[in-house]
């Protein structure tokens, strides 16, 4: 049995280097196939490495508190940028309250937005964000020059102004910008500190930002009375779910909300690591659907395996029926058919496998290169995956000509020209 499969394989081998050419054309459809399934598990790998990353910075005992009610797997409607105007500066304060909530750190409140930001002869465009006093603690950072702003600045509207390290760059260069005084929308706002650089987190880019005391954002700036959403720190992890179930009550109390199930809560609670599952599930559904969408490709480069192989049952007629006729019975015949049609869908399965994982480090270098945390993953799943589908392809594909094969008569055969 062994030295049937050993000259079986041979005989094949030969076959495919005898048309080096259209074997190369036959396998072309599979090394795509194969090649894309590997990419698209791979780069949706880092790219769910990377969103995860982004959100876990965030830290496991921070919770988020959106205006709008949103399903237990959904995202809040204010996400999809509807607005809602559901939560205000008071709630965010009620919140902060060690009586209301003992578990709860400190409350940052937000409200944001984009605009011009001038100094002498320079503008630049930047994103506004308007916060409680409580920003550092919560969102973390360091001041790298001067200081933050406090309470009393925050609820006295006053006209003061942290400035994020681009923002500095870009309007003051090397000029000293603490102590300087900055227009946007022709108001002047004293600059008081420059944060240290810190690069984009939660896929929020804290040097292309300009920190304003939340009051002075609502009525100078944004002209708006509601906040766009609030983060609150837990003293520790294990507090997170107590913490929001709190945070439930002190809302619902607040905005005259009677039913307690959260079928009318006008509002969306949620812990960091909830937002991760919530993430890890939508990312998986997606790459597992373009991976679907890719295999389509294997079926397409199965049809020209089977049609490569039927030309090759015609060309080799005489073959077919001089090995039948010295011997060969049925099995023999269609078992060489196959072997080839295996033979060519795993080389172009292995040489598919090696270009998708070429490809995909490459993708990770580019990534790690701009700056993202970006893992390469090639899995043993999607490795066996690809060779899996491959040979069955090859073998589905392979099945028909290998059986027309098997059925030619050998007398007929021999008479063929």
């Amino acid at each position: 049995m062994f030295d049937q499969c050993k000259q079986c394989v041979k005989i094949s081998v030969k076959a495919l280097l005898a048309n080096k050419g259209r074997s190369f054309l036959t396998m072309l459809g599979i090394i795509i196939g194969v090649g894309a399934v590997i990419i698209i598990m791979a780069v949706g790998a880092g790219a769910q490495s990377l969103i995860l990353a982004q959100v876990k910075t965030l830290g496991a005992n921070i919770i988020g508190v959106m205006p709008g009610k949103a399903e237990e797997s959904g995202p809040p409607a204010s996400i999809m940028g509807i607005s809602i105007t559901t939560l205000t500066y008071e709630d965010a304060m009620a919140l902060r309250d060690k009586q209301n909530i003992p578990n709860i750190v400190e409350v940052a409140a937000y409200s944001t937005g984009v605009g011009t930001a001038s100094w002498k002869s320079n503008t630049y465009d930047t994103n506004f964000r308007g916060s409680s006093a409580g920003y550092l603690k919560v969102e973390g950072g360091r001041i790298e020059q001067g200081r933050f702003f406090t309470g009393e600045e925050e609820k006295n509207l006053s006209k003061v102004a942290v400035l994020g390290s681009t923002v500095k760059e870009e309007l003051f260069g090397e000029s000293e910008a603490v102590g300087q005084r900055i227009k946007i929308k022709n108001h002047s706002f004293e600059v008081i500190g420059v944060m240290e650089e810190r690069g984009t987190v939660a896929f929020q880019d804290f040097d292309d930002q300009i920190v304003l005391p939340l009051k002075t954002m609502q009525k100078l700036i944004a002209g708006v009375n509601h906040i766009g959403m609030l983060r609150a720190k837990v003293d520790s992890e294990e507090n997170t779910e107590q913490a929001i179930r709190d945070v439930k009550i002190v809302l619902r109390e607040r905005h005259n909300i009677i039913d307690t199930s959260g079928a009318s809560d006008d509002f969306t609670v949620r812990a960091a690591s909830q937002a991760i599952n919530m993430i890890t599930t939508v990312t998986d559904a997606l790459r597992y659907f373009l991976v679907a969408m890719a295999a389509l490709s294997l079926i397409v480069g199965g049809i020209g395996v089977m049609n490569i192989m039927l030309i090759s049952v015609t060309e080799r007629t005489r073959e077919i029926g001089l090995r039948k006729a010295v011997g060969a019975n049925n099995f023999n015949v269609m078992s060489q058919f196959l072997m080839e049609a295996v033979s060519v869908t795993l080389v172009g399965g292995l040489v598919g496998i090696i270009l998708g994982a070429l490809i995909s480090y490459l993708v990770s270098v580019g990534a790690h290169f701009l700056g993202y945390e970006w893992d390469f993953i090639v899995s043993f799943f999607s490795i066996f995956l690809a060779v899996g589908v491959s040979m069955l392809i090859g073998l589905i594909f392979g099945l028909y000509p290998a059986r027309k094969a098997s059925g030619l008569d050998p007398i007929e055969a021999l008479r063929y020209e």
